[in-house]
């Protein structure tokens, strides 16, 4: 992976579900292993904070899921940014999608026993993990809930057994590049891993800018390596957390 005499130049952004964690049947579900905690907090120090989640939560779920812990942090996609853990929250990924698209997001549901939605604000994520035999006909129904508020310029980002209806204005791989951009992450070589075609755009934006890109589970294009689970993962961070005490 990174040697440890690089670390003054790498950066490292780590997706959450299906990288960090293990996938559960709700997001509410998923369980953090305390070992996590100590260890994404020391690698941070190793990198000297330029570590940060890019996740399609969002910050404030990212904050309760990992307390006591507050990390740099993108979420929901992008839409929204935390430079530093005591940073405000911006966005820039536009306004909030309007109530009237979670109304007849809920009314298009209702004919799905076991699928259920996240509003997240500036994204719906559509979860149908416990009924998979109905991805194609419900996502065929979220593209027309989609057409009927055309003027909004939604769209639908596929993912593990979810749909996201969200705007094109901001991605994963947005959130990197306004990353790199930042003094923490600036002129550093940036390590992006993620398990889902959800990460792609940040794939790529890791690529792009001379550094690495790891899948979860199968090879996803546009990566440069995998990692077999996230327990894979966890143990790999565990690897850079004890190279703090080496290095005084």
């Amino acid at each position: 992976m990174i040697p440890e005499r690089a670390f003054d130049q790498t950066c490292l952004f780590f997706d959450v579900d299906g990288s960090l964690v293990d996938i559960a049947p709700r997001p509410e579900a998923v369980v953090v292993p305390p070992s996590l905690l100590d260890d994404l907090e020391r690698a941070s120090r190793v990198v000297d904070g330029a570590l940060a989640l890019v996740s399609g939560r969002s910050i404030a779920q990212l904050d309760e899921l990992f307390f006591p812990s507050r990390f740099r942090a993108s979420g929901v996609h992008g839409a929204e940014m935390r430079f530093e853990p005591d940073d405000a929250i911006v966005h820039p990924g536009g306004d909030v999608i309007p109530d009237a698209v979670w109304t007849d997001l809920n009314a298009v549901l209702t004919d799905y026993p076991g699928a259920f939605a996240e509003n997240k604000a500036f994204s719906y994520a559509v979860h149908y993990r416990s009924v998979p035999h109905i991805g194609d006909e419900l996502t065929a129904k979220l593209r027309a809930l989609v057409d009927r508020h055309a003027t909004l310029n939604l769209g639908l980002m596929p993912g593990h057994y979810v749909v996201e209806l969200k705007r094109p204005t901001f991605n994963k791989g947005l959130a990197i590049m306004a990353f790199l951009g930042h003094p923490r992450f600036a002129g550093r070589r940036p390590v992006f891993i993620g398990d889902d075609v959800t990460d792609q755009p940040g794939f790529a934006a890791a690529v792009e800018h001379g550094g690495d890109a790891f899948s979860v589970g199968p090879r996803l294009p546009g990566t440069t390596g995998t990692f077999a689970s996230p327990s894979d993962v966890r143990r790999w961070i565990a690897q850079i957390a004890a190279t703090e005490t080496l290095r005084g």
